[in-house]
């Protein structure tokens, strides 16, 4: 029998939006023998970042992107001068507040650097455990990944980069001579300089990997309904979920909504400064890997993975509105520059676009809204919703069922950023 605080007989905990955070959330609360209630527009992991990210568990990224460094720097990765950075001239008035935030922010991140790097160091082991807990190891590969350089200075930036990497505590190792000369084989004669990060892995399949979780909650007693959640309603201790015109009373709710999740959370007071960065990714099936792991090409911020049957690069950070139809001049430029590293990418493949919910710090939100509605989130995890998945779907079932979590949430609080303007109802 459960001893959940918020549960009444009969009621669910309602997970609103089934991508892979909302996977692993289903997951981690059904095996503790939780009524589960996974709601989601479209089946699991087909639409948004989840979907179509670069399938990279990233655990060498400790430190949030915004830092000085970056303010000084950015223009250079502009698309503009052939960057993959796009902040679009007729969305600075709306991005103007997201982007203050993001300048604050940028002088906290050492502060904020110990806080992500406790959810992402251990990423990789938590993932790999998980899949062996529900049968379906084969979806990770552990071969770390590669970063590579090229050009008359690639050695000296990859030196720098091995550095900072030793300044955070994480392992690099030399990229192998043999790899080294593939690049230079595949993509043209010059220098190359390159590090192997041991400690990361990769995913088969991202979409695979997050049908899986939700498949092992299926199997534990969770339930999936197919709707659009309209909006959430305050029920005295309940959670009322209002989809497609019916209310389903929920003894408690976790929203993990993307985008949207600013929509929902904002009548209850809780702020979401949610934008949608937005990335591309090309696919090449039947190309071969340079190896087995994903190699990233420093210089141009594109990372290559190998999946099953395929090779998929992903690449931009684009500051479009969410739901924009995507800019077919980046898909060229992919596609083009995969061209110059020798990638045979057929130009059949007309691309994907998808928005990385991401708060203007980089730090997840993770926790509960104030007051005494049972409402959780767990959002904005930016480039890393597939590397955090189930490190914050542990957080989320610890904040969920009244006990410590396993690390100190108290930095991914949403109240961070203050109050919503929309009044609690």
């Amino acid at each position: 029998m459960s001893t959940h605080p918020h549960e009444t007989a009969g009621e669910h905990i309602a997970i609103i939006g089934a991508g892979v955070i909302g996977c692993a959330l289903a997951w981690a609360l059904a095996r503790e023998g939780r009524r589960v209630l996974l709601i989601d527009r479209a089946e699991p992991a087909t639409a948004g970042a989840s979907f179509g990210n670069a399938g990279h568990i990233a655990c060498e990224q400790l430190e949030p992107l915004p830092c000085p460094a970056v303010l000084c720097t950015f223009w250079r990765e502009l698309t503009l001068f052939g960057g993959a950075v796009d902040l679009p001239v007729h969305r600075w008035v709306a991005l103007a507040p997201w982007l203050a935030q993001f300048v604050y922010a940028a002088f906290r991140q050492k502060r904020n650097t110990p806080a992500l790097a406790a959810l992402v160091a251990p990423a990789a082991a938590a993932l790999e455990a998980a899949l062996r807990e529900i049968a379906r190891p084969e979806l990770l590969v552990r071969h770390g990944h590669y970063a590579l350089w090229r050009g008359p200075h690639a050695a000296e930036r990859a030196a720098r980069a091995a550095r900072a990497a030793r300044a955070l505590g994480v392992r690099t190792e030399q990229a192998s001579p043999e790899l080294l000369h593939a690049a230079r084989a595949r993509g043209g004669q010059g220098d190359a300089a390159g590090l192997h990060y041991p400690d990361s892995g990769h995913v088969i399949d991202p979409r695979q990997l997050a049908v899986a979780l939700a498949g092992a909650a299926l199997r534990a007693g969770a339930t999936f309904r197919q709707a659009e959640v309209q909006e959430l309603t305050p029920l005295g201790a309940r959670i009322g979920v209002r989809a497609e015109g019916q209310i389903v009373p929920a003894a408690a709710a976790v929203v993990c909504a993307g985008v949207e999740s600013k929509r929902l959370l904002a009548p209850f007071g809780v702020p979401a400064p949610l934008t949608a960065e937005r990335g591309y990714h090309l696919e090449m099936p039947g190309t071969p890997p340079l190896i087995d792991a994903p190699v990233l090409h420093a210089d141009h911020n594109i990372i290559v993975t190998p999946m099953q049957g395929r090779l998929r690069a992903t690449s931009y950070l684009e500051f479009e509105r969410h739901g924009a139809p995507p800019d077919r001049r980046k898909i060229a430029r992919l596609r083009a520059r995969l061209h110059t590293f020798g990638y045979a990418c057929a130009t059949a493949h007309a691309g994907w676009v998808g928005s990385r919910p991401t708060l203007p710090d980089y730090l997840p939100g993770l926790g509960r809204a104030p007051g005494e509605a049972p409402l959780f989130y767990a959002v904005g995890h930016q480039h890393l919703g597939l590397t955090l998945a189930v490190p914050s779907a542990h957080v989320m079932a610890a904040l969920v069922a009244g006990r410590p979590p396993p690390l100190d949430a108290r930095p991914f609080d949403l109240m961070r950023f203050g109050t919503a303007r929309t009044a609690r109802r």
